[in-house]
Parts: C-alpha cells; sequence; structure tokens
C-alpha cells in the first residue's frame, strides 16, 4: 500500500471523473541493477511480471521521494478498479526558445494572470517539469504543490478577462511559450506496428499460461490436440491484431484531417497571420471564414454562426452559436452563462456552416482548448482508453480461474508424491506433476467464452442493432430498468401542426385549426411563429429543429437571404429575411428581419429573437417556450386568467404546447440591439397565445412497453417536456397501468425564512366533455387505499423538482426513485444524474433515447441505445437504425441468451476440466495415463466443437418474467458443479475400484510382457521398463490398463452428457434441438465413443490403446453413465433450475435480496405513511431534512463520483492479471 504523505502524494483532475491518485518516485541505480540481473537469471520472466504489475516495477527499482523531486510517478485510478500507471517525469527548458526569458520571478511569463504556466516555470532555471498521462500533459506548480492540466484556458477566467487579454491576440513571444508548454495543438492517433499489437497479445497472461501448457504437452508427445490449440489461438490473436489494426487505422483517419487545417490568427502588433492548426495555442484569436472545420474548443467573441454539432451528438440539426457576453463583473464565464456557457463554445471537429458578422468585423474566436483538451480529443480518448466494465460475470469467472488453477496446484503435489513415492526419476516427475497441473484451466477458455457474445452479436447485427462495446451484451441480459425519452421514441418524431390559440384582451380566443385547410391570418402571433425559430438558409433549403420547421411551415411565410432590396430598412447582409410567400395570408409587412437571436436553452425553456418588420425603424422581440416558464416573463395583465386550466386542457390529451410572446423594444439604433442583455430583452413581454402541436405514439411502442411490463422490467419516463404531456403520454401508452395512482411530487428551493419543501398531491382521472382521460389535481384529502399500496402507484415530477430533492431531500431520493416513473423537464445533465442515481440502488439500467440531450445519459447507462440512422453512434455502445423502440426487448433477448450461454459454456469447461482431472488423478496412482488419441477424442472431437456451437443457439423468442441469474457464484451454480462432480467422483472411482475385482483383470502395468504375449495379436508402443535398481521408469507415452480402457468411455460420455445438460433452453434460449449443429456434434460424438465401446477391430484399439474387455462390461459401463446422466439430469433440471423452490428456499431460511432498490421495496411496503399524499414536508422536519454537501450548482446537477451500492470491481477477466 502507499502511504499518503504530504509530499509524496497528490491528486489529479480532483472531483472528476479521471481523478488519478500520483506517487512521486526517484529511480535508484543499485535497485535498477538489481532488476536487470534478476531478470536475466529469470530469462525475462521479472520483466514478463513487471509488464503486468507496473507498480512493482516503480516499486523494485525506486525510493519514494516528494513529487517535486520525482523522475518517475505512479498513478493510481481512485474508482473500484484501483489500475496503476508508470509514467516518467520529463523536464521542459525555456532557455532553448529563439528569443531571450526574463529571469526576474516577479514578471509573469505570460499575460493571463490565471494561467497555470506562471507558477510551472522555475527560475531562474527556466525549467518546468511536466507528465504525460493518456493523451493529456500536466505542469507541476510549484506555487499549489501539486500536478495541473495545460493546454486550455483556466476557468476562473471572467468574461472581461476574456476579451481584454486575448480580445486582440497573444504577442508571437507568448505563442511560442504556450507551444513549448502546451505542446501541439493535434489530435495524433499513430497506427500501431503490427508486431507491437502482436507481442501485446501475446503477453496477455492467459497465452502465456497457454504457450507453457502446449510446451509441456508437446514434449510428451500430445502433438494433434496442442496443434489444433496452437491453429486456434493463432487465429484468435491474428484476428484480434487484424481487429485493432483496422480500428487504429479508422481512428488515424478520422483524426488526421484535424491536424491539417489552415487558420487565420490575430497576432497582436502584427496583424493577422495564416498559419497550421497544429501550431494554436490556448488564448489565440482566430478568425472564422465562411465554411470551416474546426481544430481546436474556441469561445465565440465577436459576430454568431451557424455549426453542424453532429460529430458530437449524432444529430446532424444546424446550432446557432452566440457570442460571449460583454460583462465587467469578476465572476467565471462559465458561471456567469450557467449551463447556457455551450451557446457560445465552438467545438472541435465540429463545421461552421454559417457566419454572421456583427458588423464590427469579422467573426472572432478565442482558443479555450487545443489537442486531447477537447471535445473531440475527449472523444477519441474515450475510444482508446475505454471505462472498465463493472459486471460480476468477469469477476466471478476470474476467481473461478483461480480456484481451477489452486485444485491444479493441489494435483501437482499430489502427483509429486505418488512418482516420489514410487521412486520415478525427478525429471519424469516434475514432466508428470506439470502435466495434472495443467489439465484443470482448459486453453479453449478464452475462445469458448467470446463465441457467446460474437453469435449475439451477428444476431444483432442483422436486426440492424449496431454494437460498439462487445462485453455490453452479457450486460444487458441483467437489465431490469429501462429509461425512456418521449419525442422521437415512444412517440413520433415530427410533430404536427394541431392549432393556435392566440389572446386578445387578456382572454383565450376561438382556437385556429390548421386541420381546416385555412390559412394563418396576420396577427403578432404569426410574426412570432415566422421569425422565433433557429432556422438556416443553406444551399436554398431551409434546414434546423424538426420543431422548428413545423411551425414556421404553418405560416406559409418563406426565407430567404437578405439581397439589396432590403438594405434601405437598414439590415445587414448578413441578416436572416423572412417574406410571406404565394400561399400565406395577406400580410402588412412585406418582410421581416431577424437580427439578433437568443438560442433555446434546457435550463431556461425558451428562445428569442430581436426582429425588425419591413418599413419600421424600432424593433421587435419574440420569445417561444415553456408555457409555465414563459408566463413569468410576461405582464400579468396580458396572461388570460384561465392560463393554468386551458394549458392543462391540452397537456392532458398528450399535446405539445408552446407559448409565445413579443415586446416592442424602445431603441431605434442597430448597434445597440448587439449588446443588449438576454434578461432585458426576455422581460415584460406580452402574452400572444398557445401553439398546440400533435404528437402521436408510435404504433410499435404499446406493444413494447407492454411485453417489458409482462417481463417485469420496469420503464421510466426521463424527458424534457411538459409534465402534464408526459403523464398523458404515460397513460396512453399504459407505461403506466390502468387503475394505478398518479402521485405529483413538486419541491420548492429555500426562499428566506422558509426551508425548501416538498409537496405531494394524489393526481386523479375524471372524464370530461372532449371524451378523453382527463388528469387534474385532486385537492381533497384523498389518499392512496389500502388495498392499493405497493407498486400501483406511481411518482411524477419535474427537473426542478428532482434538483431540490437532490440538494435538500437526499435521503427521500431512494424512496422516490423505487417508484418514480415520470421525470420530466429534465436538463441533459439531469438526465445523466437520474440514472447514476438508479444505478446506486443497484438497477441494471438502460437508456433509450435520440436526441442530443440524451447523450450524458446514454453513457451513463450499463446499456445506452441510440435511435440513429447511423451504424454507429460515439454515444451510445448500441446503435438501432429501426426508429423505434422494438430494438429494446431484442436487445434484451439477445443478451439474456449470451449470458445464459456463456454461463453454460463456463460450466461445461469447468466440468469438463473437473472430469479430465479426476480421471487423470486416478490413473496417476498408478503411474499411468490416458492415450494421445484418448485425450484427443474428448478434446478435439467433442470440447472443441461443442465449445464453437453450444453458444450459437437463438434467443427465446418471449421474454420470462424474470432475469437469468448475473453472478458465477451463486448457490445453484456451484451447487451444480459441485453435484456433478460428485456424480463423477463416484461413477469413476467405484470404475476404477470394481474392475480390479474382475476375475479377467490383470495388472498390465506390472506385467506387461506376460500380457503382451498373450496378447500377440495387439501391439503397443508404452511399457514399463526396470533400472538396475528395480525402479520403475516411466517411458513417455499412454500405458495400455483395463483401468484406462473402463475410465476413457466413463468420462468422455460424460463430457458430452455434461454439454447436453448445461445447454439450457426455454426460457431464455430456444430449445436445444433447434441448435442443429450443436446437436448434430454432440449425437455424432456420442455415437462415435459407444461404437468405440463396442467395437471389436483391431485397428480400432491399436490406435485409441485400448484393451478388448467382455461385452458385459462394455455394457455396464454404458448403464453406469447413463444412470449418472439420468441422475444428473434430474438433479439440474428438477432441483438445481427449479425457480419455484429456490424463492421457497430463500424465504424459508430468511435470504432477502442485497440490491439496495428490494430493500427500500420491502421497507416502503411495512411503512403504513407511504406513499404520502397531500402533505408537504419541510427540509428541517425529521429524517427528510438533509443538505447534500455535494451539491454546489442549483442550475446543474454535479457528476459526483459514486459508488454503485453492492457491487465489486469487475472487469474482464484477462485484463485483471
Amino acid at each position: 500500500m502507499e502511504e499518503k504523505s504530504k509530499d509524496h502524494w497528490a491528486l489529479l483532475n480532483p472531483g472528476e471523473e479521471n481523478e488519478l491518485e500520483v506517487f512521486g518516485y526517484r529511480t535508484q541505480n543499485l535497485r535498477r541493477a538489481l532488476c536487470l540481473v534478476t531478470s536475466i537469471l529469470t530469462c525475462g520472466f521479472l520483466l514478463l511480471v513487471f509488464y503486468w504489475k507496473p507498480q512493482w516495477r516503480v516499486w523494485a527499482n525506486c525510493i519514494p521521494c516528494p513529487l517535486q523531486e520525482a523522475d518517475t510517478v505512479l498513478l493510481k485510478t481512485t474508482d473500484k478498479f484501483q489500475r496503476y500507471m508508470r509514467k516518467k517525469v520529463v523536464c521542459l527548458y525555456l532557455s532553448t526558445l529563439k528569443f531571450p526569458i526574463s529571469k526576474n520571478p516577479e514578471e509573469p511569463l505570460v499575460a493571463d494572470r490565471h494561467s497555470v504556466i506562471n507558477q510551472a516555470v522555475l527560475k531562474p532555471e527556466l525549467k518546468l517539469q511536466c507528465v504525460q498521462v493518456q493523451k493529456i500533459r500536466y505542469v507541476w506548480n510549484y506555487s499549489e504543490k501539486r500536478f495541473q492540466k495545460v493546454g486550455l484556458l483556466e476557468d476562473s477566467n471572467s468574461c472581461h478577462d476574456i476579451y481584454h487579454t486575448f480580445g486582440l491576440g497573444l504577442t508571437s513571444e507568448e505563442q511560442e511559450v504556450r507551444r513549448l508548454v502546451c505542446g501541439p495543438n493535434a489530435i495524433e492517433v499513430g497506427i500501431q506496428p503490427i508486431w507491437k499489437l502482436l507481442v501485446k497479445q501475446v503477453l496477455n497472461p492467459f497465452y502465456v499460461f497457454q504457450a507453457f501448457t502446449l510446451t509441456l504437452w508437446l514434449s510428451q508427445g500430445y502433438i494433434e490436440y496442442s496443434v489444433a490449440i496452437i491453429i486456434l489461438s493463432v487465429i484468435s490473436i491474428v484476428l484480434s491484431v487484424y481487429d485493432l489494426r483496422q480500428q487504429s487505422v479508422k481512428l488515424h483517419n478520422l483524426v488526421e484531417d484535424h491536424n491539417k487545417v489552415q487558420v487565420t490568427v490575430m497576432v497582436k502588433g502584427k496583424g493577422l497571420q495564416e498559419l497550421e492548426s497544429r501550431l494554436l495555442v490556448p488564448g489565440d484569436t482566430i478568425i472564422l471564414p465562411g465554411k470551416f472545420s474546426l481544430p481546436c474548443d474556441a469561445i465565440l467573441i465577436d459576430g454568431s454562426c451557424v455549426v453542424n454539432e453532429g460529430m458530437l451528438t449524432g444529430e446532424s440539426i444546424p446550432v446557432t452559436k452566440t457570442p460571449l457576453p460583454h460583462s465587467e463583473n469578476t465572476m467565471a464565464w462559465k458561471s456567469h452563462s450557467s449551463e447556457d456557457y455551450r451557446k457560445h463554445v465552438l467545438f472541435c471537429g465540429t463545421e461552421v456552416i454559417q457566419v454572421k458578422p456583427s458588423g464590427q468585423g469579422p467573426v472572432r474566436a478565442v482558443v479555450l482548448q487545443t489537442g486531447y483538451n477537447t471535445a473531440k480529443g475527449d472523444l477519441v480518448r474515450s475510444i482508446l482508453y475505454p471505462r472498465p466494465l463493472n459486471f460480476k460475470l468477469y469477476n466471478d469467472a476470474f476467481k473461478f480461474i483461480v480456484f481451477l488453477a489452486c485444485l491444479g496446484a493441489v494435483g501437482f503435489l499430489y502427483a509429486l508424491g505418488v512418482y516420489m513415492y514410487h521412486g520415478v526419476s525427478p525429471r519424469d516427475t516434475t514432466t508428470m506433476a506439470l502435466l495434472i497441473l495443467t489439465v484443470t484451466v482448459p486453453p479453449v477458455l478464452p475462445a469458448a467464452l467470446t463465441t457467446g457474445i460474437v453469435y449475439a452479436q451477428k444476431r444483432l447485427k442483422k436486426k440492424k442493432i449496431f454494437c460498439i462495446s462487445q462485453q455490453r451484451i452479457n450486460m444487458c441480459g441483467q437489465i431490469n430498468l429501462v429509461c425512456f425519452d418521449k419525442t422521437g421514441t415512444l412517440t413520433e418524431d415530427g410533430l404536427d401542426l394541431w392549432g393556435v390559440v392566440p389572446t386578445a384582451d387578456n382572454c383565450f380566443q376561438e382556437v385556429h385549426s390548421f386541420a381546416s385547410g385555412k390559412d394563418l391570418p396576420w396577427s403578432p402571433l404569426c410574426a412570432a411563429m415566422a421569425s422565433c425559430h433557429s432556422l438556416i438558409l443553406l444551399n436554398g433549403t431551409i434546414q434546423g429543429d424538426p420543431l422548428d420547421l413545423k411551425m414556421f411551415e404553418g405560416t406559409a411565410w418563406i426565407m430567404e437571404d437578405c439581397s439589396a432590396d432590403y438594405c434601405k430598412f437598414g439590415m445587414l447582409d448578413s441578416n436572416t429575411i423572412i417574406k410571406p410567400g404565394p400561399k400565406a395570408s395577406w400580410s402588412p409587412v412585406e418582410a421581416i428581419a431577424i437580427l439578433r437571436q437568443f438560442p433555446f436553452s434546457s435550463s431556461l425553456q425558451r428562445m428569442s429573437v430581436v426582429a425588425q418588420l419591413a418599413g419600421e425603424d424600432h424593433f421587435h422581440v419574440y420569445v417561444k417556450g415553456a408555457p409555465e416558464m414563459l408566463a413569468k416573463f410576461c405582464k400579468s395583465e396580458t396572461v388570460p386568467k384561465d392560463f393554468p386550466q386551458k394549458l392543462r386542457s391540452y397537456t392532458i390529451q398528450g399535446f405539445r404546447v408552446i407559448a409565445l410572446a413579443h415586446k416592442a423594444l424602445k431603441i431605434e439604433k442597430l448597434s445597440e440591439v448587439q449588446n443588449l442583455a438576454r434578461e432585458k430583452v426576455e422581460s415584460e413581454l406580452t402574452f400572444l397565445g398557445l401553439l398546440i402541436m400533435e404528437n402521436r405514439l408510435k404504433k410499435e411502442t404499446k406493444p413494447v412497453l407492454k411485453e417489458l411490463s409482462e417481463a417485469h422490467i420496469r420503464m421510466v419516463m426521463i424527458t424534457g417536456d411538459n409534465l402534464q404531456t408526459a403523464i398523458t403520454v404515460a397513460k396512453n401508452s399504459e407505461m403506466i397501468p390502468r387503475g394505478s395512482q398518479v402521485i405529483l411530487v413538486e419541491a420548492n428551493e429555500p426562499e428566506d425564512f422558509v426551508p425548501a419543501s416538498v409537496t405531494w398531491q394524489l393526481i386523479e382521472d375524471q372524464e370530461n366533455g372532449l371524451g378523453r382521460n382527463e388528469t387534474y389535481l385532486n385537492i381533497g384529502n384523498s389518499s392512496v387505499p389500502d388495498g392499493t399500496r405497493g407498486s400501483c402507484y406511481h411518482f411524477a415530477m419535474s427537473g426542478k423538482s428532482y434538483q431540490v430533492i437532490f440538494q435538500h431531500f437526499n435521503s427521500l431520493l431512494p424512496k422516490i426513485l423505487v417508484n418514480g416513473t415520470i421525470f420530466a423537464r429534465m436538463s441533459p445533465a439531469q438526465k445523466s444524474s437520474l440514472v447514476e442515481e438508479f444505478q446506486k440502488l443497484n438497477y441494471y439500467v438502460a437508456m433509450c433515447g435520440d436526441g442530443a440531450n440524451d447523450c450524458g445519459a446514454l453513457k451513463m447507462a450499463h446499456a445506452g441505445i441510440s435511435l440513429s440512422e447511423q451504424e454507429a453512434s460515439v454515444a451510445s455502445h448500441f446503435t438501432s437504425k429501426m426508429a423505434n423502440i422494438e430494438c429494446v426487448p431484442q436487445l434484451i433477448r439477445e443478451g439474456r441468451a449470451a449470458l445464459v450461454s456463456s454461463f453454460g459454456v463456463f460450466k461445461y469447461l469447468t466440468m469438463y476440466g473437473l472430469i479430465q482431472f479426476i480421471g487423470t488423478s486416478l490413473l496417476y496412482w498408478q503411474l499411468q495415463l490416458f492415450g494421445n488419441y484418448q485425450y484427443l477424442m474428448q478434446d478435439v472431437a467433442i470440447t472443441l466443437m461443442v465449445c464453437l456451437t453450444m453458444s450459437s443457439t437463438h434467443a427465446y423468442p418471449k421474454l420470462a418474467p424474470y432475469r437469468p441469474a448475473g453472478q458465477l457464484l451463486s448457490p445453484p451454480l456451484l451447487l451444480s458443479v459441485f453435484l456433478n462432480t460428485c456424480f463423477t467422483c463416484i461413477v469413476q472411482v467405484c470404475a476404477f475400484l470394481y474392475v480390479k475385482q474382475q476375475p479377467w483383470y490383470c495388472e498390465v502395468y506390472r506385467y506387461s510382457k506376460c500380457f503382451l504375449d498373450s496378447q500377440s495379436n495387439f501391439s503397443t508402443n508404452v511399457s514399463l521398463e526396470r533400472n538396475g535398481t528395480g525402479n520403475a521408469t516411466l517411458i513417455p507415452g499412454s500405458i495400455l490398463s483395463f483401468e484406462s480402457t473402463t475410465l476413457w468411455p466413463i468420462t468422455t460420455i460424460n463430457c458430452i452428457m455434461v454439454a447436453f445438460i448445461f445447454s439450457k433452453g426455454k426460457p431464455f434460449r430456444k430449445p436445444i434441438y433447434t441448435n442443429y449443429m450443436f446437436s448434430f456434434l454432440l449425437m455424432s460424438a456420442l455415437g462415435l465413443t459407444v461404437f468405440i465401446l463396442f467395437s471389436d477391430f483391431q485397428a480400432i484399439y491399436h490406435g485409441m490403446q485400448l484393451i478388448p474387455t467382455l461385452t458385459s462390461w462394455r455394457v455396464l459401463i454404458l448403464v453406469a453413465v447413463l444412470t449418472q446422466f439420468c441422475v444428473a439430469f434430474f438433479v439440474e433440471d428438477v432441483i438445481l433450475q427449479n425457480r419455484k423452490l429456490w424463492l421457497w428456499i430463500k424465504k424459508e431460511c430468511g435470504f432477502s435480496s442485497k440490491s439496495q432498490y428490494r430493500n427500500w421495496q420491502k421497507k416502503l411496503a411495512e411503512d403504513s405513511t407511504w406513499p404520502p399524499t397531500h402533505r408537504t414536508d419541510y427540509s428541517g422536519d425529521g429524517e427528510n431534512g438533509f443538505i447534500n454537501p455535494g451539491y454546489e450548482d442549483p442550475e446543474q446537477i454535479p457528476r459526483a463520483k459514486s459508488e454503485l451500492g453492492g457491487q465489486t470491481p469487475e472487469e474482464h477477466f484477462w485484463t485483471r492479471l
């Protein structure tokens, strides 16, 4: 264990997802020399151990020292996996630069007072220490005594700092300093040489063990199976290397162009300069031309532009970016813009498709991050360094292999004892002892375990479901909660215009229905619909958000670029012009110019534009957004009194409702428009009316949700839409079953002297005149009836309430989540946080979504499923080209089949090793061994073929109402292996002893000459010779005996038998007979074994090294193994796979689930006061009151580093060694 002394230890990236502990070490020459000598003496084995365990290399070669003096650092992840990395500390010298650098400690090296560079350079040496971890460079900060990331502008910069310090560009000297310290602005992914990939594969611990095993077998003349395994391993390694090489080439090609972009940079005192993008540094000011691929992350400071962020989000919808606001305060620029800071940031890898200068010069942006610090760099790093999987199967598999290896070690000691007792030579004793050591761990194990996943992946591909993380398929077999986005996932992607409800004189007017075919008459509401959007005109085609597009089409207006005809209105060339189309109703306005746009924000739930009507010299503001949000910014006298009732009447019918508002600006100068603050623009508005859009359920939604419900898989809706709309969609889709109660959870932030509160209201269904089920808040003292407590109530809440509960009522959160079904008005950060909270309750969570807002949640979930036309989405583990949720049950079915297959194969290979181990151990007792061809029959004809085909059984078409076992170390599985081991042990031991009692039995190994003379028509190549001392000496090869002749058919049929027993069909896979190849191979192997058992052909007996026995003895052998099969099949199928029996045993013994959500469900079922209804709780009341110390920003849910309760660190077990 590491000692965390103050100087020796520090944290890297504290509080972030990639947080690391860093320890300082200094290399000691004496230790290094000793390690070198030891490596030579062990023929390089020590180097191999150091390759597997980098921390041992550091501990052996170095001594601990303060980080400031270290030449080597040891890094350890702070997650559950505790992985180690070793890195060398590199020194950079600023004296190598071509211009003089001031050595005065008081003079800063760079103008940015927040920059770590000023604290990282040691003067007068002008030396800087750095370390590169996962492509990111960190420098040692001498002031703060820690390593800090470089290659980015510090977050502590304010808006004023960015404009004042970087607005006019950096000096050429500062650029050079930053280039040396930060490194090139390049995302370089080298194509890995084939030899390096090959070495990495071959040095895998399992392949090293396999090489040892095969070398031993070849030395003993077991050539055929060894060659078969070598061929299989070579094919496996070659395919892996080919795959990795292809991925390396693809990734290299993906990022190669990024490093070759020509950019125009402003240099202070020198004007504009053209240079390669790899020379950019944080703080540079770049000029954005028209179409442009961004080579870095940058903050827009002048003008606006439209970008395509499809590379990051999977959505090719144009996004409008606005300049960072001018502000004189010292608040950090990200905090100043809150969640909206992304609206000012241009991300690396995205495409600028349109620029709009402000009139004060070209569009400018300040470089924020370079190289691997950028959004694209982060994406590439996530591919290069994926997070380890957290799945019990792989950890249990590793433990199982360790157990088998320990069993092999016991066999090793047993063999040593037996052979030494009989006086066999040390060389032969060691050889035979090592041979039994290799029996228990089958070398075909890695190939066998991956075949099930490969088969499942191929079947998914046929169903147009693509996977970028194979190991997630097994995880899908454990999914018990699915989160769905609403719009585009459960409901149709495109919204249909239903109607508009205008207002006049503080009252709602008659609905204008679009289905009537009448044109929308001119009004401020029409002007708002025509102008308040983020649509752009690109190559003559209107592009943008589908909702905006549908709204704009409803006006029958058209969009065109500004031309000379409109310049008389003072409109700039870069302004978008909206004018009435041929089919539009009469309008007194010739055109509308959109002068400025405040884009839609998930946190603000609204967008606005500043526009100018042709012929007018003043300006107008048009705003659209969530009705309940927009009403707060409107003058109260303009909002109809029946606004809440009218809104509810539409949302409960499942309509998407958007409010529109307007105000006239009291400014007349165009230049003032660009300096307007959003807060000023979006205030004192006049309410114009409601836009009603219909969002129909997809036809596949209801049947799929029904199938998931019948399979007892929880469903949750996480949407950015209105809460009432979400509840209605949930009821219409039967996500909330009929007759279930919905409890609205409403939480409020603390205000003045009033603490934070949470209110519980029961929602009831009532019939109304519209002929649909309407949902109203019940204001009476209703409560959930006693008979309906349990899972028949569902909590619904908004994102705002979720934030408050997360912050102030954290102890309530798990209670709400175990029955929470509707989460509306959720921001992207809240979606990710909610998925994480479900995982803390030990749910296996799948997230299905289609939008950019779902990216974080898709990555966070155990299985992220993106509905996209692309074959692979960078944000999700799975991508379905079917734009509906039918992919979800298909994925779960295949996951369950793959998981059951993995368990079956693992159990089979364990039993196969144990069967051979018992048989070999019995023969070792009298210095005997199975013949090469006897082993070959079991290893190649049965085990190899069975393992490669056992997993190809298709998934069962109907989802079972329960999941398969999720861990290998479970009582049914352990009992299965234990009992089958007992059965085979009993049969083999009895056969071994009973054959000695037969009247025709002869100790062939003692009287080989006599026996061979009497069996003159047979021959064998193996014998025992006597040396001068009279001790037995083993001649390598098989030994002819009645024991091996008896045990071989028993062990062989045993292998076939357990393969059949462990190939479980229903309820997770189709019956075994549907797997034609597997069934054929089993029948063929059984037929061949029985044929060899009963045949009397000299060639067969000679080749298989068997002795002819009486037919009655052979029949007895067959009866014994068939009896064993019947007993084993009965025990496995009737007892061990009997779910009702295990549930009864659990109940009688008082065993309870370790899952957090199960424990909460049990507690809440026994709580007579739960669920609360018509009640308000405050944050100071009893156990419900809790302030979450990890909560900082009220606008964002922090991505807290969480321990997934009850789960242990797992990963693919080959990499564990």
